[in-house]
C-alpha cells in the first residue's frame, strides 16, 4: 500500500469533519432525496441504475427508526415519480435492529411491502458481525413472503461466507457480494489483501454455481477480471448479475464496463450523516482521497 494510503488509512478515524468533506464530497450526493434524484437521472443517463441510500445507522431511539422508514418510503416514492432507474438500499440497524429485531423486521416488511406495490426491489445492507445473523433472519423470512422484491448482502472477509451462502441456497438468492468493511476481529474475518480477494473469488463462483443473482460490488480491477473470467466461464447473459460501485470511485472503470455492456448500478447515498460513511469508506479505500488531492492540484 503507498505511504499516502496508509496515512490516510490510519489517520482518517480522527481527521476533523471540514477535511474529510473535502475528500468525500464527490462520493455523496447531498443533503437532500432531491440531490439523490438528481445524481441519479444522471447516471441513468450515462446507462448506470442506481441505489438509493439515506445515510444513518445504530439508532438509539424507537422514533428514529419511524424517520428512517418513512424516509425509505418517500424513496421509493420519488424513484416511481420520477421514473428512475433505480432501487432502495436500507441499513437494519437505522430500522431498530439493535433496539428490537421484531421492530426492525416490522419497518422492513413494511419498506418491502411498499416496494413490492411499486415493482420495486430493497437491499438490505449488511453492517457489523453483531447485526449478521438477524439481518439474514430477516433476509429469510421477507424473500419468502416477498420473493423478488428483496436481498440481501454477504461480505468476502468474513470466515462464515462460504456456509451462509450453503444455508441461504433453498431458495432463490439476490445477494450484493462485496469485500466488507467494518473493523473485524482477525478470528471472524481475513485480514490480508490477497486472502480476501481470493475469498471473493471463491464465493463469487460459489453464487454462480448456485444460480444466484449477484450485485458484484467491487472497485478493484483484480476482482472485475475474475468477475468477467467467471461470467464467460459460466455462460452467463447480461440480465444474470451486474457490477456495483460507489458515486464518484474510478469512474473510467465503471464507464469500461458499461461500454462492455454490462448491467452496472450507482450506490448514491445522500443525508446529515455523512461524515462516519465517509470516514469508513475512506479508510476502506484510501485511493478515494489521494484521486481528490490529484483533482483539487488539478492533476489528471
Amino acid at each position: 500500500m503507498p505511504i499516502f494510503d496508509k496515512l490516510v488509512s490510519s489517520t482518517i478515524m480522527h481527521t476533523p469533519g471540514p477535511i474529510v468533506h473535502l475528500f468525500a464530497r464527490n462520493y455523496i450526493a447531498g443533503k437532500t432525496l432531491d440531490d439523490a434524484v438528481q445524481a441519479c437521472k444522471k447516471l441513468n443517463a450515462q446507462g448506470a441504475l442506481g441505489t438509493i441510500d439515506i445515510l444513518g445507522e445504530f439508532i438509539t431511539r424507537r422514533e428514529e427508526s419511524d424517520t428512517f422508514r418513512n424516509h425509505c418510503l418517500s424513496i421509493l416514492d420519488a424513484i416511481a415519480a420520477h421514473d428512475l432507474d433505480a432501487n432502495l438500499s436500507l441499513k437494519p440497524t437505522q430500522m431498530g435492529l439493535e433496539l428490537d429485531k421484531q421492530l426492525a423486521l416490522d419497518n422492513i416488511q413494511a419498506i418491502v411491502q411498499h416496494a413490492k406495490e411499486l415493482g420495486n426491489f430493497v437491499r438490505i445492507d449488511m453492517e457489523d458481525t453483531p447485526s449478521t445473523d438477524a439481518t439474514l433472519d430477516i433476509y429469510r423470512c421477507l424473500r419468502t413472503e416477498f420473493p423478488g422484491h428483496v436481498g440481501t448482502v454477504l461480505q468476502a472477509y468474513l470466515h462464515r461466507t462460504s456456509d451462509d451462502i450453503e444455508q441461504l441456497s433453498d431458495a432463490p438468492l439476490n445477494l450484493r457480494l462485496c469485500k466488507g468493511i467494518y473493523n473485524e476481529p482477525r478470528t471472524l474475518a481475513w485480514k490480508q489483501y490477497d486472502v480476501i480477494n481470493r475469498s471473493f473469488t471463491v464465493a463469487l463462483e460459489q453464487l454462480f454455481k448456485h444460480k444466484a443473482y449477484v450485485g458484484i460490488a467491487t472497485h478493484d480491477t483484480r476482482l472485475v477480471f475474475e468477475a468477467l473470467r467467471l461470467i464467460r466461464e459460466y455462460g452467463l447473459k447480461r440480465d444474470d448479475y451486474e457490477f456495483q460501485m460507489l458515486l464518484g470511485v474510478d469512474e473510467e472503470l465503471r464507464q469500461m464496463l458499461l461500454d462492455g455492456g454490462h448491467r452496472l448500478r450507482v450506490y448514491i447515498p445522500y443525508g446529515e450523516a455523512w461524515l462516519p460513511y465517509s470516514r469508513r469508506r475512506l479508510k476502506e479505500n484510501p485511493s478515494i482521497a489521494r484521486h481528490a488531492v490529484r483533482q483539487m492540484l488539478g492533476l489528471h
